[in-house]
């Protein structure tokens, strides 16, 4: 039985969070990336391994930075034909990307050759690409228990090392779910994570895709941040877009929802004012942000007005 040991707060030192790209991946924690197959996540952290190779600003950030080591481990993908190739149309500097060899023993999350690595590299980010190979053949990542001691020990080796370590993992087909159960495995990876985010395609544009910030436990959640992925432009960076994790789940374009948004507001405003607060309740009820119900406020000229302490919107004589 283990000695009793008692902390007092009083005693711990106050540390602040170190950032690998601000909110999006934290130094030494584990950093989830999700999404459907062939939707452009492993395009996307290959990217993002280029660019922290040469040391250049990230996506989105203005954030001055050293180029750093990456380990990049993958399961699914050919070293020669097919990763190096993406790495050098990113413009990476390849002796900063570095590959644990498999060909005698394949890697687990448990593998003393993790650790190993990271400390004989100096490595400030590993990638495991897919988490689902990484597992190990003896672990049941549906079983809670078996999945908290992999990640308590990955865990560890992250904050110690200063490593920020990112699982890269596809979704499961549960449609309608919502995305924090659509990872495959046990909640525990989602909820172990301090930084999930998911890979989507925008339904009726394909060859953009967007990264959104699913879970933000060290920061305030980043803004979506869109891609471009086709045989004629390759890659390229569009910057933020406005969309929710669900929408971009479900397919519903941002036209449509904007939609939605004017005809929720003309259907209860349309036999006079009615209260700010309920309306937008019931806008979230039906997955309407508020700033998507703000762009139709503002689509369909609704005026604001205060009666006591509460405020209520009307449609003007022009709307109506």
């Amino acid at each position: 039985m283990a000695e009793l040991k008692i902390i007092s707060m009083d005693e711990v030192p106050v540390e602040e969070v170190e950032w690998l790209w601000y909110p999006y991946i934290p130094f030494g924690k584990l950093t989830i990336i999700h999404g459907d197959g062939g939707e452009g996540k492993t395009t996307l952290i290959l990217q993002l391994a280029a660019l922290l190779s040469r040391g250049e600003k990230l996506p989105c950030d203005s954030t001055e930075r050293e180029p750093i080591k990456v380990i990049y481990q993958t399961a699914e993908d050919g070293l020669g034909d097919t990763i190096k190739p993406r790495l050098l149309a990113g413009n990476a500097d390849c002796s900063q990307i570095k590959v644990i060899d498999e060909s005698e023993a394949t890697l687990t999350m448990l593998d003393e050759r993790i650790e190993k690595a990271i400390v004989e590299t100096g490595a400030r980010a590993l990638i495991l690409d897919p988490v689902q190979a990484y597992i190990g053949a003896k672990v049941d990542m549906n079983r809670a228990n078996e999945v908290r001691t992999i990640l308590s020990q990955l865990g560890r080796i992250a904050g110690q090392y200063r490593c920020a370590i990112i699982l890269v993992g596809h979704l499961n087909k549960a449609q309608g779910n919502k995305s924090n159960y659509r990872g495959l495995g046990s909640i525990d990876f989602q909820a172990t994570a301090r930084s999930v985010l998911i890979v989507g395609r925008l339904k009726d544009n394909p060859q953009i895709r967007v990264m959104v910030q699913d879970k933000s436990s060290l920061a305030p959640e980043g803004e979506p941040i869109a891609f471009e992925l086709g045989k004629e432009n390759g890659f390229r960076w569009l910057g933020h877009y406005d969309i929710s994790v669900d929408d971009l789940l479900s397919g519903i374009p941002k036209e449509k929802k904007s939609e939605q948004a004017e005809n929720l507001i003309l259907e209860y405003l349309s036999t006079g004012k009615y209260p700010q607060k309920k309306l937008v309740k019931k806008a979230q009820a039906i997955g309407i942000s508020k700033r998507v119900l703000d762009e139709a406020k503002k689509a369909l000229n609704v005026r604001s007005l205060k009666e006591g302490s509460q405020w209520y919107w009307e449609l003007s004589e022009k709307t109506e």
